[in-house]
């Protein structure tokens, strides 16, 4: 499964690298960064009809998270990506907004890697 990561801070690709090293190695995931709306949109455009599962953070300077999932939701329906929101402010006033836009779902940071990777294993399965 192929995963897009969009989140401003650097070391979120170290962290997901790590977290998911076996997953990684065996084949099962495949992350691919972008470290804001604009590249995110840029990246999905360079891989054209494969399915994506996108974790974005909302807040970042530039276009926001909300932004990009309006654009996705709006730009690519085949296949349809599931996108989940990824935020530090676990406030309704985003959860409403994320789900109004069409987020398949929402976590708040810090992330439980666990249950995350559970997630996504169960989605690849």
């Amino acid at each position: 499964m192929k995963i897009l990561v969009v989140d401003d801070e650097q070391d979120v690709k170290t962290l997901f690298q790590q977290r998911f090293r076996k997953e990684i190695k065996k084949g099962e995931l495949d992350f691919m960064f972008a470290f804001s709306g604009e590249e995110a949109i840029e990246t999905l455009g360079d891989i054209h009809q494969e399915a994506v599962l996108i974790l974005s953070d909302i807040n970042m300077p530039g276009m926001s998270g909300l932004e990009l999932l309006d654009h996705i939701k709006k730009h690519y329906d085949t296949p349809p990506p599931v996108v989940m929101m990824i935020t530090a402010y676990g406030d309704d006033e985003n959860r409403k907004n994320a789900k109004i836009l069409g987020a398949d779902a929402f976590l708040t940071k810090p992330l439980d890697f666990k249950a995350l990777k559970d997630e996504l294993l169960n989605l690849n399965s």
